[in-house]
């Protein structure tokens, strides 16, 4: 029995539809549900390794040259 090229289609299409399913109830199990809460919330969380205090004004105008030399480093010509 030689397969044609419907019958190959039909069964790749029927894979992709079982495979799209597949991830459909994997991303809407309950068991995901605490994961996905906790990733939405990522940025909104604290970060701890830095410092409270992210006043630069306080450092004067030495702020101003470092916020520039970071912009150089990763290649922003807008400086």
């Amino acid at each position: 029995m030689i397969m044609d090229m419907g019958t190959f289609r039909g069964i790749i299409t029927l894979l992709v539809l079982i495979s799209f399913l597949g991830i459909i109830w994997w991303a809407y199990s309950k068991r995901r549900k605490k994961d996905f809460d906790e990733a939405a919330n990522l940025p909104f969380a604290d970060d701890d390794d830095e410092p409270q205090n992210r006043d630069d004004s306080a450092s004067g105008r030495e702020a101003d040259f470092r916020h520039a030399d970071s912009r150089k480093d990763k290649g922003d010509k807008n400086t």
